[in-house]
Order: structure tokens, then C-alpha cells, then sequence
């Protein structure tokens, strides 16, 4: 099967790509109104894109007349944001937060979440989150009539200290128990089913591709 995109629905070519591009990671994003309401909203068009600088991207996507728009607009408006990961202990208050609740609504507060001062910026962060990165944004790209891109720089990172050993700068990963977003309305993900693939040296790559094979004369 082929699919032209530009010939598809919008809705298609959505139901197209979170079907196939999976799992997802979840950044519960923490922003600020100018008037000091605090918003919470999560996005699954999120990733890390590189250490050197420290860079997140957002995709922000509004679906009908003006879903989760509050973290776009607040981004917009004073440039901060936070971006929380999402252990499956909190996914039942990640999907509070992703409820429409009008603009004036404390989603945190009706997800019983705990909002903590940040260090850096005035969003805050959210203490059940055992990851969140404090943000500034770089870049904000409008891109078509509903849809924007954040690319933001992390200025602080908060982790639970039972994850990291400091001296290492490692980090127990399989504890964070983070989840990940499927396909269809409602599919999330465990990070607990894991197999080990280690890259190959290109030097064990040359030595085998030039290793005599099994029954060739020595």
C-alpha cells in the first residue's frame, strides 16, 4: 500500500504517522501565563535532539478550534517551559492533564500533582516526575495554521537522587519506569520489555568480513 500525503486528510496522515511511529516519549510540559496560571499539557511529539547544546522539540499540534493551546501560547509569550517525564506511576495524572480544561484551570491541581519552584525559570516542575528538564526556547516555527515547533535548550535537570550515581554520572534508567505513547486513542507502552544490541567496532566488522570462512583450507 501507497499513500500520497498530499493527497490525504489531515486526520489521515495523523492516524498514519502516530500509528507507525511508536513508542513515543511523553513530555509532560509545565508553562506559566503571563497572569501566573499555571498550565499543564501532555505531548507525545517530543524528543531530545542533541547534547551539544542541551536541545529539546516540542511539536505542538491544536486539534479543532483550540486544544492545548495554553502551552503554546505561554511559550510563546515569555519563552519557559518545562518539560516532565512520565513514570507509570503518574499516567493516570498525565491523562487529567490532558483533559481540555478551560484556560484559567490548574491542571496540576486537578491531577493532584506537586508543582516545585524551578532553578532557572518560572514554570514549575513536577515533583512526582522523576525527570524533568527546565527549558528555554531557542526556536518557535509556526508551521501550517494549527501546528508549532519549540526547540528549547535545558538550562536544569532534576532527577530523584535514588536514580544517579554522581560519581559515574550514571543513571539507573530501567527505574525510572518511564512509559511511552502507542497508536490509537489510548495505547501507552512499558520501557521494561528490553533486549541488549551493542554497536560493532568497524575494526571487528573489517576482521570478520576478512576472516577465512568455517571449512576454508588455512
Amino acid at each position: 500500500m501507497e499513500f500520497d500525503f498530499g493527497a490525504l486528510r489531515r486526520m489521515d496522515r495523523s492516524k498514519l504517522i502516530i500509528s507507525t511511529i511508536v513508542p513515543r516519549p511523553i513530555g509532560l510540559v509545565t508553562s506559566i501565563s503571563d497572569d501566573g496560571v499555571v498550565n499543564a499539557a501532555p505531548y507525545s511529539f517530543f524528543n531530545g535532539m542533541s547534547s551539544e547544546p542541551p536541545l529539546v522539540v516540542l511539536g505542538l499540534e491544536r486539534y479543532g478550534h483550540a486544544m492545548n493551546k495554553d502551552t503554546g501560547d505561554n511559550i510563546v509569550a515569555n519563552g519557559e517551559f518545562v518539560v516532565n517525564l512520565v513514570s507509570e506511576q503518574m499516567a493516570d495524572a498525565m491523562n487529567i492533564t490532558a483533559i481540555t480544561f478551560p484556560p484559567e484551570v490548574d491542571e496540576l491541581a486537578k491531577a493532584g500533582l506537586t508543582a516545585m519552584d524551578s532553578k532557572r525559570i518560572k514554570p514549575p516542575y513536577i515533583a512526582e516526575s522523576p525527570v524533568a528538564f527546565e527549558c528555554v526556547a531557542t526556536e518557535i516555527l509556526d508551521v501550517g495554521e494549527q501546528n508549532q515547533i519549540v526547540v528549547g535548550e535545558v538550562l536544569h535537570m532534576h532527577i530523584d537522587d535514588k536514580y544517579v550515581d554522581t560519581e559515574k554520572m550514571y543513571i539507573d534508567t530501567p527505574a525510572l519506569n518511564l512509559i511511552g505513547r502507542m497508536h490509537g486513542g489510548g495505547w501507552y507502552a512499558r520501557t521494561t520489555d528490553l533486549f541488549e544490541l551493542n554497536r560493532i567496532p568497524l575494526e571487528d566488522w573489517d576482521a570478520q568480513e576478512t576472516a577465512p570462512e568455517k571449512g576454508d583450507a588455512a
